[in-house]
């Protein structure tokens, strides 16, 4: 074996094994850029099987520690589940989603609705991994989780005009700092497009308690009152409205009042029902009217028990008579002009799905019909793209 001078010094003054020497005498020497091109070539494809589990395979950074790392659009997890009203254990839904993820792959990642894949298309994009939430204390976790989403809502973005968070959950209730962020970032109360089997607008307190507290007033059901209180939401009779796609809850009390408190927070509703009349393309429609042509900002948030519990078993709070996983992605991808500057997928717990995840499986694939929308919007914002010292027109991305 033939030993450098270095390892050789190296070796006898620490003590280290001539084998180690070398081997970090190899590592210090400069790849040239065609060794370094043929070590990807051998090495660095995976298997949908293979490597550790970042969703979709994608890169993986720390982003919050690791500010000089830039992406147009992050997967964040917001592992957090202590404002649920039922069953707990959607903290491990950003781990399920992830690794329910694997099938998707750069490689294999073709969305053909869209005619591309978004990938390998002009967004860089990263799984940024979790922000570390406190299981404790709940004051403590909205403050984290709305730090959090500053702190990467505000970073620059690699091409695009700001960077996009989707959000994996956790439980709703993230839904509330993540507004807390855009509408710093934005300047401007945003509109929701929301699918759930709840409302989610209740007035917190709709839970009668002997001993109440402001902190029990954050719960993943009371988020988007809190957010509309807060001026976080378009939500005024004269602004436009946001809307609830594929409620069947039911309701508080002997009346309608859930509704009217509701309705004065100027949201529409879409029962789970329409769809029997409306069918999906119905539907569509009826979302594309309420938003219009605007170029408001959108904030899309996807709890999975909008789908039925057959389908999505894996959550806390399951309301049967829900929509179906192609019924949903068939009303994503018909929703793909909006404006969305952020998105969650949330409520996946998988304690309570079968050993197929059929639930952690459909909040991956709504994770990629997003990601797809967010992208293909991405292209038309975009325009023109300069790359080094190349300029890529839209229509050659």
């Amino acid at each position: 074996m033939k030993v450098s001078w270095a390892a050789a010094v190296l070796s006898a003054i620490a003590g280290i094994p001539l084998t180690h020497a070398c081997a970090h005498d190899h590592a210090q020497r400069d790849f040239t850029p065609e060794e370094l091109a043929e070590l990807e070539r051998k090495w660095g494809m995976e298997w949908s099987f293979t490597g550790i589990s970042t969703f979709a395979h994608l890169p993986y950074t720390k982003c919050l520690t690791t500010p000089s790392t830039l992406f147009d659009i992050a997967i964040l997890g917001a592992p957090f589940d202590t404002a649920v009203s039922y069953r707990p254990g959607a903290r491990f839904g950003p781990r399920a989603i992830r690794a329910a993820s694997a099938r998707q792959t750069s490689f294999r990642g073709f969305n053909p609705r869209a005619g591309m894949n978004p990938y390998s298309n002009w967004a860089t994009i990263l799984d940024c991994g979790d922000i570390p939430i406190t299981p404790v204390d709940n004051a403590v976790a909205l403050q984290q989780m709305t730090a959090a989403f500053e702190e990467l809502g505000n970073r620059p973005a690699v091409r695009a005009d700001k960077v996009k968070i989707i959000t994996l959950g956790g439980d709703h209730s993230l839904a509330l700092p993540a507004l807390r962020a855009l509408r710093g970032i934005y300047g401007r109360p945003l509109r929701v497009l929301h699918f759930d089997a709840h409302l989610d607008t209740w007035h917190p307190e709709k839970y009668p308690s002997a001993w109440p507290s402001e902190q029990s007033h954050f719960t993943h059901g009371s988020m988007f009152w809190l957010a509309g209180s807060e001026g976080l939401i378009s939500n005024s009779s004269s602004s436009p409205p946001s809307v609830h796609a594929g409620l069947r809850t039911r309701l508080s009390g002997d009346d309608w009042a859930d509704h009217e408190d509701d309705t004065a927070q100027n949201w529409v509703r879409i029962s789970a029902d329409d769809i029997d009349d409306l069918g999906t393309r119905g539907v569509i429609k009826a979302i594309n009217e309420a938003f219009g042509d605007s170029e408001d900002p959108v904030y899309l948030s996807v709890d999975i028990d909008v789908l039925d519990p057959a389908f999505a078993p894996g959550t806390g709070t399951p309301e049967p008579g829900g929509w179906t996983t192609r019924e949903l992605i068939r009303i994503l991808r018909g929703i793909d002009g909006l404006n969305l500057v952020g998105a969650d997928v949330v409520e996946v717990a998988p304690a309570y799905q079968g050993a197929g995840e059929e639930t952690a499986l459909a909040g991956a694939q709504v994770v990629y019909e997003i990601l797809t929308s967010m992208v293909k919007r991405g292209m038309g914002d975009l325009g023109r793209i300069r790359e080094g010292e190349k300029v890529v027109e839209k229509d050659e991305l």
